[in-house]
């Protein structure tokens, strides 16, 4: 504590430590000159004594950071504050009301209150600082009607509430200075306001999980030329996507996942050659493979799960591949013909061997602003080992196929094998026949394997004993053959992993110490005289 002695001191940042102990803050009215404190993510301890007094020799500080504090009270000096310019209680324990006197706070340009558990602003409401740019109130329990926003904010988060109202019809008169703007996990309803499209430098734009019913607005999509981000799953929208993305199209991520949209799959989105994530699934979107999807060269995430596609997939030849592309999902929709080997090779990703793959561990993010550290994360629901689960990150290094439930045809590719830092590989209930490629042995990485409800004949290829990181694998209701390839891992899986393949024999099915042969398996196996193989092999 001897480092307070120091009169002269204007900025102490001690945040993302392991401190220990108590902070007295008490201490800090000898420390005339302080301008800017920072104790955010340590194990220092602010006492209620501290929080509660009231310091009018307290210094004037200009920005305060008390994040992941364990705080319970908003710090009762702050009353007197008047030059504070950033003040950060996010990740504590604040509950109950947003007090008045923080909005005559009249310098304040940044106010982050997130993960608390406050549930109302004191009334009645006065107003927010005339130079408040960025507010973020998200993951707390604030109910009611939208607060009015404030007019010049450039970042506003309100997402994770219990706001149960519409959006006002006039939001878009208060976003003329915004560029993130986020309502996502809270109880709206009612539909888009039109008046959204007047803000003329909006980046990220998310309403994500909400109740939100009616159309798209055909303006939001035709003035995308300035978004980047657009986040609208998991609501009750209807229509069609409006067929009216700009050629200057900006968007890098389009995510409408979990609505009731139906028509054609909007031709025009082909324009948005930036576009990293797209994610229509659970929706009722219906026509062939949109070939307007080969025009995006930086494609990394292309989620078209549970609607009502068609017809072949096919492989492009006019356009470039999809180099950069990581998860793809078709599952659950009626998709047919065979699966293109030469289409597999263009997806250089997930080519790439396991040494360069882990050595750039890092995720999809969006930059909100080009000067500073705040980044929106891109998620999605994929379905592994089974169970479909929400990657809150999508590490780049994580590489999904899944293309269930659909009318594929012909044999599996040997070129899937050349996928070899693939994490998730799903081609079940298809029609698919012919053997398992034996070069799946070379899917080093792959931990979740499912080509059960096929037609798939012959052995199981020794090569899969080299499956190294398996922790999933479902081969049953095939038309397997022979007995199933030794290894640890192998053996490691339940019965039900083989179940549905008349011909298969050995461990985990059964010990595989004897077999009917094929003319004894003929001639007896269903008479009621017969030998039971079974038995004596036992």
């Amino acid at each position: 504590m001897s480092i307070l002695n120091i009169r002269g001191l204007k900025i102490i940042s001690l945040s993302s430590n392991n401190f220990s102990g108590s902070f007295p803050l008490s201490a800090l009215q000898q420390i005339r000159n302080l301008s800017s404190l920072d104790l955010s993510y340590n194990s220092l301890l602010i006492t209620s004594a501290d929080i509660n007094s009231s310091y009018s020799s307290f210094p004037q500080l200009t920005t305060l950071k008390l994040s992941s504090r364990k705080l319970r009270k908003f710090p009762h000096f702050l009353r007197n504050q008047s030059n504070l310019s950033i003040l950060d209680l996010s990740q504590n324990q604040i509950h109950g009301e947003i007090p008045n006197w923080i909005w005559r706070l009249s310098h304040l340009s940044t106010l982050n209150l997130s993960c608390n558990s406050l549930v109302t602003l004191e009334g009645p409401f006065l107003g927010y600082p005339p130079f408040l740019s960025m507010l973020d109130l998200h993951s707390n329990q604030l109910k009611g009607q939208i607060p009015m926003l404030p007019q010049f904010a450039t970042y506003l988060d309100y997402s994770r509430n219990n706001f149960s109202s519409s959006i006002p019809a006039d939001i878009g008169d208060f976003l003329m200075y915004t560029v993130f703007f986020s309502l996502a996990s809270n109880k709206l309803n009612g539909s888009i306001p039109e008046s959204m499209c007047k803000a003329p430098y909006l980046n990220i734009l998310d309403l994500s999980n909400n109740s939100l019913s009616g159309m798209i607005p055909q303006c939001l999509i035709a003035g995308s030329s300035y978004l980047g981000v657009l986040n609208l799953r998991t609501n009750n929208l209807t229509g069609a996507i409006p067929d009216k993305f700009p050629r200057s199209c900006s968007l890098q991520t389009v995510d409408l996942n979990g609505n009731q949209i139906g028509g054609q799959f909007p031709e025009s989105l082909g324009n948005c050659n930036l576009l990293e994530v797209l994610n229509l699934g659970n929706n009722q979107i219906t026509g062939t493979f949109p070939r307007s999807l080969n025009k995006m060269p930086q494609l990394r995430v292309l989620v078209l799960r549970s609607n009502k596609f068609y017809g072949r997939i096919g492989c492009p030849k006019t356009y470039g591949s999809w180099p950069m592309l990581q998860i793809i999902d078709l599952a659950h929709n009626n998709f047919s013909g065979q699966i293109l080997g030469r289409c597999l090779k263009t997806w250089q990703v997930m080519m790439a061997d396991e040494v360069s793959g882990h050595s750039q561990l890092d995720h999809i993010k969006f930059q909100v602003l080009s000067f500073s550290q705040i980044y929106y994360d891109d998620k999605v629901f994929v379905t592994s080992k089974g169970l479909e689960m929400e990657l809150v990150k999508v590490l780049t290094i994580f590489t999904s196929i899944d293309f269930s439930g659909n009318k594929f045809t012909g044999s599996i590719p040997v070129e899937m094998g050349k996928l070899r830092s693939l994490y998730v590989l799903n081609l079940s209930s298809n029609a698919l026949k012919g053997e398992i490629p034996s070069s799946l042995g070379n899917l080093r990485l792959v931990e979740s394997l499912d080509l059960s409800n096929n037609s798939l004949s012959g052995e199981i290829p020794s090569q899969l004993t080299k499956l190294t990181f398996l922790e999933f694998l479902n081969l049953s209701n095939n038309e397997l053959t022979g007995r199933i390839p030794t290894s640890t891992q192998i053996q490691s899986f339940s019965a039900d992993s083989f179940a549905g393949n008349k011909g298969l024999y050995g461990p985990p099915l059964d010990d595989g110490s004897a077999r009917l042969s094929p003319t004894l398996e003929g001639k007896h196996s269903n008479s009621a005289h017969g030998i039971d193989w079974d038995l004596i092999g036992i």
